[in-house]
């Protein structure tokens, strides 16, 4: 059974165990003004995100994601690091992290100044082409969506997690997508989508940080996807123990040495400046 501790015994944790793993998700950016997935309980908030399958093989479902991500990208671009990015950059730069591998495609951690990070999911910032593999910036695109699709830039809607928007009850079937200016290929955010496999490169890096490392720090997930799960699940069946900051039912709690059930920003700000007094 995982018991509840304080920032102090996250602090004790992080202590014995110099070199960290870190796994962070979506809880890292909520104070960031980007929305999370799922509830305390570990189930959808709002509908599953788009899948691979969907997004390559219905024009339609492009033309939906895309105008969404119009509305989306004002908060996705312009979203500034956390409380939780600036603690992790901290906790780097006083050399504890072995590697930071986040869910999260937002970019966020390197802003706020880590280093050591492996974008598990890729980037939400670049686009990439199916073709021909070309990558461009996501707010070229965004400029060159609306020039193409004046009429949507009034439109207002809520932010959604994967970088688009809650805009419902809309016709899509008008909605003009460039195709890749190089080849005239299909144009897809350069993320890993459900139902997308990670590049086999990122698991195996993500690996061989793992081995390195003296134990695992979870940091705002519920673990609930498998791409990132199986980390924990990597370091257990090799003896090294794992803690948790998150607020809610993580998938790995049963496997959690330490679970830490406070708001993630809070807590990890907390314990960078705990283990610069102790350095």
């Amino acid at each position: 059974m995982t018991m509840t501790i304080t920032t102090t015994d996250l602090a004790d944790f992080a202590q014995r165990h110099r070199r960290l793993f870190v796994l962070t998700g979506a809880g890292c950016s909520t104070d960031s003004g980007i929305p999370d997935y799922r509830d305390a309980n570990g189930d959808w908030k709002r509908a599953a995100p788009v899948t691979w399958q969907a997004f390559m093989g219905e024009e339609a479902t492009r033309q939906r994601y895309w105008a969404r991500s119009l509305i989306g990208w004002r908060v996705m671009g312009q979203a500034r690091p956390s409380l939780a990015h600036h603690a992790l950059a901290r906790l780097e730069a006083a050399g504890r992290v072995e590697l930071l591998l986040t869910q999260n495609v937002d970019g966020l951690h390197r802003a706020a100044g880590s280093r050591r990070v492996i974008d598990l999911h890729g980037r939400i910032d670049s686009v990439r082409c199916m073709a021909c593999e070309a990558r461009s910036p996501r707010a070229a695109l965004q400029a060159e969506l609306l020039r193409r699709n004046p009429e949507w830039a009034a439109l207002d809607a809520t932010a959604a997690p994967d970088g688009d928007a809650d805009l419902e009850a809309r016709d899509f079937s008008g909605f003009d997508i460039p195709a890749c200016a190089h080849c005239g290929g299909l144009l897809k955010p350069d993320v890993v989508f459900f139902g997308e496999n990670v590049p086999r490169e990122r698991v195996e890096g993500a690996l061989g940080a793992l081995a390195q490392a003296d134990a695992v720090l979870v940091a705002g997930s519920s673990l609930m996807v498998y791409s990132g799960f199986r980390f924990v699940q990597a370091a257990v069946a090799a003896g090294k123990p794992v803690a948790a900051v998150n607020l809610g039912r993580t998938r790995a709690d049963e496997l959690l040495t330490l679970k830490l059930e406070q708001p993630v920003g809070e807590a990890l700000d907390s314990l960078a400046s705990a283990l610069g007094e102790r350095s």
